[in-house]
């Protein structure tokens, strides 16, 4: 049993299977007790009213999402802030929280891409581990900034023993494929469509009542 708590970030607009599925398995393979799911408040990369559901409602349906599964957890602290969400001050507010327990922050291929063009982001190495999730057609080594090459060469470990202390290692961890995303649960929503199985139960009964994605 790794002792660290797993982290997965995102707007999560609609939280749905692929998110909640891909959590819930990287979780059992590494053997963490508990993986935070974090949705983000006011993501600095987005563009002012691009978001189409609040963050008061990504938080609920996240809540009603992890519901359905035992290792799931959700942290509001991006969700609740005002300012721009940053991942390297809310993991400095995790380290601080967990003390010297690791933290395993997971990332898809092209999301760790972006790596250089977040705030700090080589501070991330000294708070957390990173957990690359394998998704099928992206390949993590490609078209990497120089700098990330360099990171990912330097940190790279195939040993999930390593990631139960320290921080600073990044592995990779196939996942089973989820072809569901979020954009597409949003355009069937819009055109009225079913989106039965993508999302649990609660999550599509909340986009109906409040009237999510409609427009």
């Amino acid at each position: 049993m790794n002792p660290g708590t797993g982290i997965l970030g995102g707007t999560f607009d609609p939280i749905h299977y692929g998110h909640l599925r891909m959590a819930d398995e990287v979780g059992a393979a590494l053997g963490l007790a508990q993986l935070r799911l974090i949705p983000a408040g006011n993501p600095y990369h987005r563009a002012a009213g691009a978001q189409p559901a609040s963050s008061t409602h990504r938080l609920a349906m996240a809540r009603l999402g992890a519901g359905e599964f035992s290792r799931l957890t959700v942290d509001p602290r991006e969700a609740l802030r005002a300012a721009p969400s940053y991942t390297v001050e809310t993991l400095t507010s995790l380290r601080e929280e967990v003390g010297s327990a690791p933290l395993l922050l997971l990332l898809g291929a092209d999301t760790f891409a972006t790596l250089p063009t977040w705030k700090r982001w080589q501070e991330l190495f000294g708070l957390a581990h990173i957990v690359l999730v394998a998704r099928p057609g992206v390949d993590a080594d490609a078209a990497l900034a120089p700098e990330l090459a360099d990171a990912l060469a330097a940190r790279r470990t195939g040993d999930p023993g390593l990631l139960s202390g320290g921080a600073g290692r990044i592995y990779r961890q196939a996942v089973t494929p989820q072809p569901i995303s979020a954009t597409r649960i949003r355009e069937l929503v819009r055109a009225r469509q079913p989106i039965t199985g993508m999302a649990p139960r609660a999550v599509i009964e909340y986009i109906e009542f409040h009237d999510l994605y409609r427009n």
